[in-house]
């Protein structure tokens, strides 16, 4: 940090002469040691404060303006990428735009860059091109979106199927439930994991179920027989003794949002970190998503089962994350009324 002008040293006293003795032998001079001070102050000022202001403003002007259009600009360079001849290039594009309207769906309502997006993904070579784009076009709510992921899924394998999938899950259209309950059944461990999560996804639109995950019908109210909530609910239940854990996990937590307290057990297993520290291949990170993820679910469907767990989150576990989303659940438990079960 640059020392206040006041400290600087504006007047070198010559050594063994005051100021009185100056000012005695050159009478007609006697302010001369103060305008040579603010002559150099202005030096400083002239050479450094003010060009730096200068390339501040201008800075700021830079960013403020790159503020304003890079928004729109990003998102149309990224369109323009998706032809790039470089496949790496071509994905990268996808990915960005992927993140963008994650972020913001609104960026994609112009409907002439949803057609621009949708004929890219017409004619991807790249399956991560193509998984990108659908969850891109599934984000965006483009009406076309299902449709095209439903008649690209018979020819998607690995991780183009999971985003596919996951596009399903995103668009929150019925259309794509009985494909996601045929793949709730595959050989992929992958998969069904996948079609679980967009289930789960899917139903908090389609099947009347609240974000917090509780039904909307009235407490008791059994939903009629043949729904597709209860169609799914069955299925997904069947996934609570997978041997994959990742699946028994995603098909807890969808059932969770769809209102049903039927895995609740597999909840609780998640909130064990003795028993997630065995999960082959479960990094620490992945650990503490999965409990942050389960917390608000457990204390959805099962409150009475959540509260000595949620207590004992917050008094012993190592993550702040997980005891901020455990305080958070345990105050939102104990400020609804009714009896806790």
């Amino acid at each position: 940090m640059l020392p206040r002008p006041g400290g600087f040293p504006l007047v070198a006293t010559l050594p063994g002469v005051t100021e009185t003795d100056q000012r005695q032998r050159h009478p007609g001079v006697a302010n001369e040691p103060a305008a040579s001070g603010d002559s150099a102050l202005r030096t400083f000022v002239g050479l450094f404060v003010v060009p730096l202001g200068v390339v501040g403003t201008c800075v700021g002007i830079f960013l403020l303006f790159g503020w304003l259009a890079g928004r729109s600009a990003g998102v149309d360079a990224w369109i323009a990428d998706l032809d790039d001849s470089w496949r790496p290039r071509r994905a990268q594009a996808a990915y960005e735009l992927s993140k963008a309207v994650t972020a913001d769906p609104a960026v994609l309502a112009d409907t002439g860059r949803r057609r621009a997006v949708r004929e890219r993904f017409l004619a991807a070579d790249d399956p991560r091109q193509r998984g990108y784009l659908a969850l891109v076009l599934a984000r965006a709510g483009d009406p076309k979106a299902v449709p095209m992921v439903l008649e690209a899924l018979p020819g998607a394998a690995g991780e183009e199927e999971i985003y596919l999938l996951v596009a399903l899950g995103i668009s929150g259209e019925g259309a794509g439930r009985a494909t996601l309950l045929e793949r709730l059944g595959s050989d992929d461990p992958g998969v069904r994991k996948s079609a679980a999560w967009a289930l789960g996804e899917l139903g908090r639109d389609e099947m009347g179920v609240g974000e917090s995950g509780a039904p909307r019908e009235a407490p008791g109210e059994a939903p009629r027989e043949g729904s597709s909530r209860v169609s799914t609910i069955t299925a997904l239940e069947r996934r609570l003794g997978d041997p994959v854990a990742d699946v028994r996990w995603n098909a807890a937590l969808a059932l969770a949002r769809l209102g049903s307290d039927a895995g609740a057990p597999t909840l609780l297993e998640i909130l064990d970190r003795d028993r997630t520290d065995a999960v082959p291949g479960l990094t620490p990170d992945q650990q503490e998503g999965a409990m942050v993820a389960t917390i608000p679910a457990l204390a959805a469907v099962a409150p009475g089962r959540a509260v000595p767990v949620l207590e004992a989150l917050i008094r012993d576990d190592p993550s702040g994350e997980v005891r901020r989303t455990a305080r958070e659940a345990l105050t939102a438990v104990l400020d609804t009324p009714g009896d806790l079960q």
